[in-house]
């Protein structure tokens, strides 16, 4: 037994506890013009360590380690500026744009981003928002195949 989430049986094999989720969001919201808007992923498919809240759209890894977080986003691009942002936020603050997209017509589009992260185990939480600046209201779609927060523990380290 390892404090790295996970365990080797006595033949060698690898047991893993490792935290890993993958949730959507279930309904349509609207996105305010030129408004950071978090995103609660409000549904799971799965979550190995109860690790994400959909009550408030967290992700808090249990294990210290590096995660690999992927969001997709799939919301309206109208309006005259035509510009969406999908964003990865650690603690509160921006952490990495995940995806931009200008479209040069009013049209859907797809924010896809990916990032590997280090957290703590304990206090770090990663959220992701959306920000579009077409000068209108637009909409985020839910939906299991349109908008979608993961996560997985790529690599554990032991902390002291």
């Amino acid at each position: 037994t390892s404090t790295f989430g996970w365990d080797i049986d006595v033949t060698g094999n690898v047991v893993t506890d490792a935290p890993a989720f993958s949730a959507y969001r279930s309904s349509n919201v609207e996105i305010s013009n030129s408004v950071f808007t978090k995103v609660t992923f409000d549904t799971e498919d799965f979550d190995t360590s109860s690790d994400y809240d959909t009550s408030n759209g967290r992700f808090t890894p249990s294990v210290a380690g590096y995660y690999q977080l992927s969001a997709f986003l799939h919301q309206e691009v109208d309006g005259s500026n035509k510009v969406a942002y999908g964003y990865l936020y650690k603690n509160g603050s921006q952490y990495q744009i995940l995806s931009l997209e200008r479209a040069s017509i009013d049209t859907n589009t797809s924010n896809v981003g990916s990032v590997l992260v280090h957290a703590n185990g304990t206090t770090d939480y990663f959220e992701v928002y959306t920000y579009q600046a077409s000068g209108v209201s637009t909409t985020l779609y839910g939906q299991s195949k349109l908008t979608r927060f993961t996560g997985f523990l790529a690599r554990a380290v032991w902390v002291q």
